[in-house]
């Protein structure tokens, strides 16, 4: 049997564990609803306590997150204003679940501007401390235009919060033409009192991937910070040196004043003045000539042009001469010069002028008046003011998600806000360690596909691990590839598509059969019209489901009529 369609049978006949299994169905079971759900941990609130937040959406969120209904007010050149509709749910993940029970917060439309918002216990007052955000992101429809970073909030902002709501960090990734992990700090100038965004200088690239990523940002006390991702550092520095604009302005800048001499000789060389242009030199020289030492091929065939009428076109029947004009065939290349060195009258090729030099021009020579590269004068920067700790922050009072994004079903999770890393690192070792590991076994196996198995042995063992959840991960990377690339899927995974169409109009042919109700048919023939007396038979077929009784003859009655 062909091995495609041997998986495609194993495919048909366990796709009714599908339904059985899904949790909407209803003769879904108890809450483990598949073997591998009921393998996997199940979810245990942490025991940690974060300095500021930790929010892991348990029983409660609602009370503690505040979806927002504000309006953005059109921008210059925009003609209308936009509302935060976009919806927010606390769920478990959809794709590749590590812990059962396991919940997050979750983007839940797609093309949309989202917004929510939470109020720390008590603001946060950084001055002189260590400051740790952390927390998970997991795209589960991947991300391809959209933010997926939160903000650390001045403000209290409740149902108002939108994108002109004081906050004083961002952080997380960011992917719409550029992928980047942001990092930008606002920084008030103690002079004008305005505040300025300072962004990270190279930002790293945020990792695309349906598994949980974990995003921590460091900032410690001697302005230094540390970007992780999951667990692994990525990017270094320094407040006061890493970031554009700069946290300190320059101490001194050009004079807008001083303008540059007029008599000022930037030149550094110019043409010898004193130099001639010898006597034999020739400008008029071409720089080809006929090479006069050429001669013509042998098997160069000047009668032959290098281009034929075709003798195999044909005029076409709807030419009219009168309207179209004289019809002549398209011309081809003649077949005769093909294999020589050419046809037609032969010319003398081209050859390099060896007694060419082109237009002449004088030497250079250093100028004897050169003075440099002017640069204005330096004056000290009225603007100038010094701040060596931008890292102790103004009071911060709460954490937002303010996003747009084209794909749905962005899930966070785990946040922890505080000021030790030991903690930091603690809470991501009981929670997304574990979680990552889950979903990344689950991702291994999934790859797996009808596409890749080495044997049919590797589905049978499969299928007896794990039959639910063989069948939801088979039907589930055939959805996939089918929404990404509905013909190439199509012609990939062929018998896939032909075992659904079977089980479709195999499952309508069999709901039809038993349930149309069958009834034995009688055939009546009419009596002839004779001298001998008239006899009636009726003939009474058994109906096809009584064939199980081997009656191979019909039974029949007659009556005489008087």
């Amino acid at each position: 049997m062909h091995p495609y369609l041997f998986r495609s049978a194993l495919f048909l006949l366990l796709c009714p564990l599908l339904v059985a299994a899904d949790p909407a169905h209803p003769d879904a079971d108890s809450p483990a609803n598949t073997s591998a759900d009921a393998a996997k941990p199940r979810f245990v609130p942490s025991r940690l306590k974060a300095a500021y937040l930790l929010e892991q959406f348990t029983p409660g969120w609602e009370f503690r997150w505040i979806v927002s209904k504000a309006k953005k007010a059109p921008e210059p050149g925009k003609e209308q204003e936009f509302s935060y509709i976009g919806k927010w749910a606390v769920e478990e993940p959809t794709v590749f679940k590590g812990f059962v029970g396991d919940k997050g917060l979750v983007v839940k439309d797609a093309a949309a501007h989202h917004a929510i918002s939470a109020e720390f216990p008590q603001p946060i007052d950084n001055a002189g401390k260590t400051l740790v955000v952390q927390y998970e992101v997991k795209l589960q429809n991947g991300l391809e235009c959209g933010g997926a970073y939160l903000k650390l909030l001045k403000e209290i902002p409740g149902e108002e919060f939108h994108d002109k709501t004081a906050w004083q960090i961002m952080f997380g990734p960011d992917r719409c033409g550029h992928n980047v992990v942001h990092f930008i700090f606002r920084h008030k100038n103690p002079l004008n009192g305005e505040y300025e965004e300072k962004h990270l200088e190279s930002p790293p690239a945020a990792r695309i991937t349906k598994l949980s990523t974990l995003y921590t940002l460091i900032i410690d006390p001697d302005q230094s910070f540390e970007i992780k991702i999951n667990n692994e550092s990525i990017k270094k520095g320094s407040l006061l040196e890493n970031f554009k604009p700069p946290v300190n302005p320059q101490k001194e800048i050009d004079d807008p004043e001083d303008l540059k001499p007029e008599a000022w000789v930037d030149e550094a060389k110019i043409p010898d003045p004193e130099a001639a242009k010898p006597d034999d030199w020739d400008e008029t020289a071409p720089a080809t000539i006929l090479d006069e030492e050429a001669e013509k091929p042998e098997d160069w065939l000047e009668d032959e042009p290098l281009d034929i009428s075709d003798p195999d076109a044909e005029k076409p029947e709807e030419w009219n001469d009168e309207e179209d004009g004289e019809w002549t065939p398209a011309k081809i290349h003649n077949p005769k010069c093909g294999s020589i060195s050419g046809c037609g009258p032969w010319k003398r090729p081209m050859k390099a002028n060896p007694n060419y030099k082109g237009k002449w021009e004088p030497p250079t020579i250093p100028n004897p008046n050169y003075k440099g590269s002017w640069t204005p004068r330096k004056i000290p920067n009225p603007n100038h003011y010094e701040d060596l700790s931008p890292a102790n922050f103004e009071r911060m009072t709460g954490l937002g998600f303010e996003l747009w994004t084209m794909q749905s079903d962005i899930l966070f999770d785990n946040i922890f806000i505080g000021d030790s890393i030991a903690d930091a690192e603690k809470f991501a070792k009981e929670t997304w360690e574990v979680k990552y590991a889950i979903e990344k076994a689950e991702e291994d196996a999934s790859k797996k596909t009808a596409d890749d198995l080495d044997s049919d042995e590797d589905w049978i063992a499969q299928i007896k691990s794990d039959p639910v959840g063989f069948i939801k991960r088979e039907f589930g990377s055939f959805v996939e590839k089918l929404k990404a690339n509905p013909v190439g899927t199509i012609r990939s995974m062929k018998y896939h598509v032909l075992t659904l169409l079977l089980a479709i109009f195999g499952s309508t042919f069999l709901a039809v059969s038993l349930f149309t109700p069958s009834q034995p048919q009688v055939t009546v023939v009419k009596p002839k019209k004779s001298e001998e007396p008239k006899i009636e038979k009726v003939d009474e077929i058994i109906d096809e489901q009584s064939s199980e009784t081997n009656v191979t003859s019909q039974r029949s009655k007659s009556r005489r009529v008087d």
